[in-house]
């Protein structure tokens, strides 16, 4: 009787044949290193951002006089209100910590080439909304730094030829910053870029079961058949070890250093936007200042902002710009090495020089770090070519 029953219902929805298909029977290589974390915790993040923000969405005034004391209220008031808050908070950091990794290891070991452009691209795609989505965040708490921040982001904007000024309005909700702009923030946070996030997720999901998943050999001959390994259970037991250590430090953060030293929760943005004290020193969240950090590089607004937007953009095109005879950095020549090494340490070196106050010296090097890091984009198709690829490794029996 149960068999005829799991069959009615096999029929009508093949949970067992999805299950087969994606997991017991899908095969990963058999190689897949602790890089190939990031993408399971990722997705964990994300679910554990809906849910604490719906949660704070509850108690969140979207006004100029009540935005700050909603959020305080609430992490005072409620109960675990606080938990609540710093597990947001934090979460947005560890979100991109583990974005920045992934897309490390996309870069170490070719996983924009061909056949996954698609998958890098979504992945991009996804990195852009993710970033917008944090920016937006970022603002509602409505203190100090949520408001120069806004100020400072919006000028920016408003300086760009022909649809700046229509821009900044639009998002403004008007010539000032006021009830119309918190609104529009929150309705952009809460609903048009998480409904867009969750699109793309699927479809970079979609694309890379498709194509398969990369391997740290950039060695295609691994993806399939007696050379891999099921998904389930071996990839879902590492997956399950690392979210459980991953915990662990989350946790750790969120209960004994929710602040960060100010990288995760400034100590000017615990004080309420007031737009006649400007701070001392206006600075982005870390994962936002190396954008900040070209933003500053130039002296025009509109060249900045599109210079921040040339550094995406570029990205974009990466699976067209190596021409590589190898995936993996670890078979690449040195020029290549050496050429993805030195864009990956420029574009830190520009999040250190984003979120630190400027000098003279500071500015210098964050534009010697800007023309490395575009020169190392912009040169990869010259200098991937050059030198000669190490062999591939012989196939594991």
């Amino acid at each position: 009787m149960k068999d005829d029953e799991h069959g009615w219902l096999e029929r009508r929805l093949p949970l067992g044949a999805f299950w087969r298909r994606h997991f017991s029977d899908y095969r990963v290589p058999r190689n897949l290193n602790v890089f190939y974390l990031f993408g399971a915790l990722l997705v964990f993040i994300l679910a554990l951002q809906v849910l604490t923000g719906l949660w704070l969405l509850f108690g969140y005034e979207p006004t100029v006089r009540g935005a700050f004391a909603s959020v305080q209220l609430f992490m005072r008031e409620v109960p675990f209100g606080w938990l609540i808050r710093y597990l947001h908070a934090v979460g947005a950091s560890a979100l991109f910590v583990c974005l920045y990794l992934h897309l490390l290891r996309g870069l170490l070991y070719g996983s924009y080439r061909a056949p996954r452009e698609l998958v890098w691209t979504f992945g991009v795609l996804l990195y852009v909304l993710l970033l917008a989505q944090a920016f937006f965040g970022y603002l509602l708490p409505w203190g100090q730094l949520s408001y120069w921040g806004a100020q400072v982001s919006l000028s920016a904007v408003e300086a760009l030829p022909l649809i700046g000024p229509t821009l900044a309005d639009l998002l403004r909700g008007g010539v000032v910053l006021s009830d119309a702009s918190l609104r529009r923030f929150q309705a952009l946070h809460v609903v048009a870029l998480p409904l867009l996030i969750l699109l793309l997720v699927t479809l970079h999901i979609f694309a890379l079961r498709q194509t398969g998943s990369n391997n740290p050999e950039g060695d295609e001959r691994d993806l399939h058949g007696a050379a891999g390994v099921p998904f389930h259970p071996y990839l879902t037991l590492k997956d399950l070890c690392g979210l459980a250590i991953f915990l662990l430090v989350f946790l750790g953060v969120v209960l004994l250093a929710p602040e960060l030293g100010g990288l995760v929760l400034e100590p000017a943005n615990q004080q309420p936007a007031d737009p006649l004290v400007t701070p001392a020193h206006i600075a982005p969240p870390w994962y936002l200042a190396p954008f900040y950090a070209l933003l500053r590089a130039v002296p025009s607004k509109a060249g900045g902002l599109g210079l921040a937007a040339l550094a995406i953009a570029l990205l974009f095109v990466l699976p067209w710009l190596d021409r590589s005879a190898v995936r993996s950095v670890r078979h690449k020549a040195w020029p290549a090495r050496l050429g993805l090494y030195a864009g990956c340490l420029a574009f830190a070196a520009l999040g250190v020089l984003g979120v630190v106050a400027l000098t003279d010296e500071r500015l210098l090097l964050a534009r010697l770090a800007a023309v490395v890091y575009f020169a190392s984009l912009l040169g990869m198709p010259w200098y991937s070519r050059l030198g000669r690829p190490r062999s591939l490794p012989e196939q594991a029996p």
